[in-house]
């Protein structure tokens, strides 16, 4: 079985027709705790059973839950300050990410760091635009986390 976390995988069992059913009510009945628990990272829905050479065929589809993943987009640690510094002024300029609240005075001001301003960058602009294609590369100098980097007072926003 795989998992693809960015659309959906479907994925086919082929069982004979000695399967415990039995089994397979343990499983229905599991995917439903599951998906009703709101603690799941995935939500099973059983598409179709069908009867076909005397074997069962069950169609699962597996599908990545919105919001279930959060993930920030953060500077990388390997990444000099003067590749961060010109990552972060084109986000914050022809980018168009708010980079209102590392400025001086502002929440996220502190800790005062290249790094650190950065990372609010990144994410503000990834969070703003991933949905229209944005990624968070800049260059190399930016990567995924499932972590949230928030610290204090400076909250890194999260959009579904």
């Amino acid at each position: 079985m795989s998992f693809h976390f960015k659309g959906s995988t479907q994925v086919s069992v082929i069982m004979p027709p000695s399967f415990p059913w039995i089994l397979l009510l343990a499983l229905s009945f599991l995917a439903l705790m599951l998906q009703k628990s709101g603690k799941s990272l995935i939500r099973l829905q059983f598409f179709s059973l069908m009867i076909q050479e005397m074997r069962a065929v069950i169609v699962i589809i597996v599908e990545f839950i919105e919001g279930q993943f959060e993930e920030w987009c953060i500077a990388d640690e390997q990444t000099p300050d003067d590749e961060l510094q010109r990552a972060m002024d084109w986000a914050c300029g022809k980018g168009g990410a708010d980079c209102s609240k590392i400025q001086l005075n502002q929440p996220c001001y502190m800790p005062n760091t290249i790094r650190d301003h950065a990372s609010y960058a990144f994410n503000n602009y990834y969070q703003k635009f991933k949905h229209r294609g944005a990624t968070c590369y800049f260059n190399s100098a930016a990567l995924i986390t499932d972590l949230d980097p928030s610290q204090h007072s400076c909250k890194f926003e999260y959009l579904p």
